[in-house]
């Protein structure tokens, strides 16, 4: 199913078609994607700071046969909700209580956990708090308790402003350049990307797909992004992914994270910074014998 002269997996299309599912949770609509068949174990695979949980379109097909994956969208992002109270709702803490909320509406009792950024950072939080028993695998995509100063500077650089474009192929121009640290994508991973990355503002032209308060409350806190807390308290099988030329974690960061908590293994992803796209064969396969595990 994967092609290996490329490494990446074939098109979406020719494989078993996700479910489009809507929920409250946390008193929010969320809006998650749903592969594969229910009587399987479930894994959540939760997206990065200013993405969707379609980012996760060809790792979901590839794993969909073995397990029932979960790829929702954070609140303020994608087809989900934008909050009513942001100062309150845009923060780890309240998408932790949207995220539970989810495990207990949809009854898993125990779940494997790939976190892109954001999505690792939720992880930590979760499997070191309130669903500590409830995580049994925890991937942690190039994300750690703590951020290099630099690469956080980065990130506000870009979130803060979103682009507004007249066309869609302009549009992903601009992801094409500021994504380029996933690593290797195809052309039509590229379009998918720009099409679940815009809506249309009010003239007809484009910008992204998430509020602009998310990510102003964001620049606002990240200084104070500190998690070493729950992660002494992560137990559970966890494994880190590094981008070779990642920004956000430090080879001190790295270090510290093998001595503490979880002790995971460490896999460096080639070609990419911060983040892997969890999209090529090598990726996947380091994925499967991780979840399997």
């Amino acid at each position: 199913m994967i092609d290996m002269q490329t490494g990446t997996v074939p098109p979406v299309t020719d494989m078993l078609k996700p479910v489009s599912c809507y929920t409250d949770l946390a008193g929010r609509e969320s809006h998650y994607l749903a592969w594969g068949n229910p009587d399987n174990p479930p894994v959540i695979m939760w997206h990065g700071l200013a993405r969707t949980g379609r980012d996760f379109d060809t790792a979901a097909a590839a794993l969909c046969h073995d397990y029932y994956v979960i790829c929702p969208d954070t609140l303020g992002r994608g087809l989900s909700a934008w909050a009513r109270d942001p100062e309150r709702e845009y923060t780890l803490e309240f998408y932790c209580e949207q995220a539970v909320s989810l495990l207990d509406k949809m009854g898993f009792d125990t779940v494997r956990w790939v976190g892109t950024s954001m999505g690792g950072a939720m992880g930590i939080l979760l499997a070191g708090g309130p669903a500590k028993n409830r995580i049994s695998h925890l991937l942690l995509n190039d994300i750690g308790p703590e951020l290099d100063a630099t690469a956080v500077a980065r990130l506000k650089s870009y979130v803060t402003d979103p682009p507004v474009v007249p066309r869609l192929t302009d549009l992903e121009h601009l992801l094409r350049t500021i994504y380029a640290p996933f690593g290797t994508l195809t052309d039509q991973e590229w379009c998918s990307l720009t099409e679940h990355s815009a809506r249309r503002t009010r003239d007809g032209q484009f910008t992204l797909h998430y509020d602009p308060r998310v990510m102003h409350i964001f620049a606002a806190n990240v200084d104070l992004f500190r998690l070493w807390q729950p992660y002494d308290a992560v137990d559970c099988k966890t494994l880190l992914f590094v981008g070779e030329h990642t920004d956000l974690l430090t080879p001190q960061i790295i270090g510290n994270m093998r001595a503490r908590g979880p002790k995971p293994a460490v896999e460096t992803i080639a070609g990419c910074g911060h983040a892997p796209y969890l999209n090529t064969a090598h990726q996947l396969d380091l994925m499967r014998r991780f979840l399997a595990s």
